[in-house]
């Protein structure tokens, strides 16, 4: 199923970011509106995960339909199999530019299971992986297949729809401070020098990020307790 149904979150980077869209979009708004350098009147509506629509998360041909992004150019079905990234949340802003968001509460949820797929449909993803990462400049010996699989399928498709395709949208990567149930970064620090080994391994840097996507790849970061603090 490309809409997959979730329930109330109770803990981790799921918890957080349901409260947030659905309790305290405020807060991830101005964290958002930050980092995209958005204006005073600019505006974010939130997509998923909505409460009224089960906090269902979107994949594959779904969440294109659910930003409203239609892909003349270069289609999803050419450059990725089904099942594949089902985003943590989706939104898009008042000047019609769809954000794709990922979070995490805690370091060891950079690493991720390898991808899965096998015959065509592995051949399709490596083809894939392949191109963002010679279009980003990343000579490293790690396969984009492996432990970063995650982080690198979102790339993956920020890189169709922006680059492929021309959609203006933005790769917002959510990342929580004092998650204490998760044993979370406590600062923005910890995170980066969590981030940095994953860039180094992958043969990226700021400076190749921008080159290949411009402004669309940002890092949030969001203490717990502030939601807490405006969900009381």
């Amino acid at each position: 199923m490309s809409r997959v149904r979730q329930k109330t979150a109770t803990r981790g980077s799921q918890k957080w970011l349901q409260r947030l869209v659905n309790q305290a979009p405020h807060v991830l708004d101005r964290a958002v509106a930050h980092e995209l350098s958005l204006s005073g009147t600019d505006k974010i509506a939130w997509l998923s995960p909505m409460a009224d629509d089960e906090y269902a998360e979107y994949q594959d041909e779904t969440f294109l339909s659910r930003i409203g992004v239609k892909l003349e150019r270069t289609p999803l079905a050419s450059f990725w199999p089904t099942r594949g990234p089902r985003w943590d949340a989706l939104g898009r802003t008042s000047r019609g530019e769809p954000l794709l968001i990922e979070a995490k509460a805690h370091i060891p949820e950079l690493l991720s299971t390898a991808c899965q797929a096998t015959g065509k449909s592995l051949r399709t993803i490596r083809a894939s992986v392949d191109r963002v990462k010679r279009a980003i400049g990343s000579r490293a010996a790690a396969d984009w297949c492996g432990e970063y699989y995650q982080y690198t399928n979102r790339l993956a498709h920020l890189h169709l729809l922006r680059n492929l395709n021309q959609v203006p949208a933005f790769l917002v990567f959510v990342y929580f401070l004092n998650d204490t149930d998760m044993s979370g970064p406590r600062t923005a620090e910890e995170w980066a020098g969590a981030l940095r080994l994953v860039h180094t391994q992958l043969g990226i840097d700021d400076r190749r990020l921008t080159k290949a996507f411009g402004s669309a790849v940002v890092d949030v970061f969001i203490d717990v307790k502030d939601i807490e603090a405006a969900t009381a």
